[in-house]
């Protein structure tokens, strides 16, 4: 993420939030793909709702981003409020 402000347009219509208990990973050289999936109900079989596919460099901020967004948050969600 850079320095400057982008602002986003969701069409909440058409871009749903879709859960995830499962992420199978494939990569090479050119980059990364991220197959999303749902465990289905009673079964051992995922579906996959949605794929991602990434350069390698992305990938790299993207878990740099991640792991930053996990870090700040983790306090508030164990203890219910928010740090300062």
């Amino acid at each position: 993420v850079s320095g400057h402000q982008v602002g986003l347009n969701v069409n909440l219509d058409t871009t749903p939030i879709v859960y995830t208990d499962n992420i199978f990973m494939n990569a090479n050289e050119d980059g990364i793909v991220l197959d999303i999936g749902q465990k289905l109900f009673n079964t051992n079989q995922v579906r996959i709702v949605a794929r991602v596919g990434m350069s390698r460099s992305h990938a790299k901020k993207f878990i740099a981003e991640m792991g930053k967004l996990l870090a700040m948050t983790e306090g508030s969600l164990q203890s219910g409020k928010k740090k300062n």
